[in-house]
């Protein structure tokens, strides 16, 4: 459903995104996981035809994002970080008003909108104005307003950012209800988003994409896997030999590392077992082992890799950029987007709601 190859974005000298290649499937939740300022919005903006690409290719529903872009738009819902809301409207005339312009037939548009109210569970403000709308509650209207024209493909920059637990649970499960009929990208840096609610995650970092998986290979592939944390007591070089002895004596234990802990007793130490993975669990083997080598074993816990783990192991090096270079790299951009083509960059990103004089701003009867 949508295809991303080699694509990059180079302002002047500053790469945004270099080389980034990823794919979600039909009926797919892909999380965008990456720090802030590795590239995230970048890619969405180039996905959505805001910003044209400097290199590579971009393909939705088998339409190339530069050169399709009005196919595309059809194709594709899309939630900025900012939802693209018109304040004075109410939440039932705005989904009327862009659902017309996103080319719902006339006939539909009734049934669409109800639609699009009923599954972001707004019928009760469906008469109230949006700028009187809760931040949760104007979240979901960004989210009817990315949906109401049906799309296959929906595109969201950090839908949860700025909500309150509730509200953050309640718009994670409405995203989990948009999977199979839609497919759908979540670009987010909120590591517990891409856990309860992708299927898969790709992981920016630095304008690279470093991993693509589902959450459970990247936890069990790419940092160490599972294991256990032990405190001991006894004799630092009987601890020694233990240490360089048991992953050779003991099928399933990886390696053995000893961990600073000034907390502990004297004589006491804390060790991480690191297990191979699909291999039995040797933790009754390890505990023997300790007790029979004439150490003290004062505690053993089991510890799982997270998310958490994964995405630290992969995101160690941020870039700084100096704030006089992204400043430069802004006035770039600007250029860059005034230079697309005009029909690839009126999708993308909302009018300016704020400026009477704009003519988006304009009430549907007005036209």
């Amino acid at each position: 459903m949508i295809e991303v190859e080699h694509l990059s974005k180079i302002y002047g000298s500053t790469p945004a995104i270099q080389d980034v290649t990823f794919s979600v499937e039909k009926g797919e939740i892909l999380g965008f996981l990456g720090p802030n300022g590795a590239g995230k919005t970048t890619t969405m903006r180039i996905l959505t035809g805001y910003l044209p690409a400097s290199s590579g290719t971009a393909r939705i529903a088998g339409f190339d994002v530069h050169e399709n872009s009005m196919a595309v738009r059809r194709q594709i819902g899309y939630l900025p970080e900012t939802p693209p809301l018109y304040t004075d409207m109410t939440v039932e005339g705005f989904l009327h008003f862009v659902a017309r312009i996103k080319g719902v037939a006339a006939g539909d548009r009734i049934a669409q909108v109800e639609n699009a109210l009923k599954r972001c569970n707004l019928l009760e403000k469906r008469s109230v104005l949006i700028r009187k709308l809760s931040k949760g509650f104007r979240q979901r209207v960004g989210i009817a307003q990315a949906i109401v024209h049906d799309p296959p493909a929906i595109i969201l920059d950090e839908p949860t950012v700025g909500l309150d637990p509730r509200q953050i649970i309640d718009v994670r499960n409405l995203i989990k209800s948009l999977a199979g009929e839609h497919t759908i990208i979540l670009s987010t840096h909120i590591l517990p988003e891409v856990s309860m609610t992708c299927s898969r995650v790709a992981i920016i970092n630095r304008g690279r994409v470093v991993a693509t998986n589902t959450p459970e290979q990247l936890m069990a592939e790419l940092a160490g896997g599972d294991g256990y944390e032990l405190e001991v007591a006894g004799n630092p070089a009987q601890l020694d030999w233990q240490i360089q002895q048991m992953p050779s004596l003991l099928p399933g234990v990886k390696s053995v590392e000893q961990i600073a802990d000034e907390s502990l007793p004297a004589e006491h130490f804390r060790l991480r077992v690191a297990l191979e993975a699909n291999l039995p669990d040797p933790g009754g083997e390890i505990a023997a082992a300790v007790v029979q080598a004439g150490l003290g074993l004062f505690e053993m816990r089991r510890t799982r890799v997270t998310l958490e783990d994964v995405f630290l192991e992969l995101t160690t090096e941020e870039k700084v950029i100096d704030p006089e270079e992204m400043a430069q790299a802004d006035e770039r951009a600007k250029a860059d987007t005034k230079a697309a083509p005009a029909e690839a960059v009126a999708v993308a990103e909302p009018v300016d709601l704020d400026n009477p004089e704009d003519p988006a701003n304009a009430e549907p009867g007005d036209a």
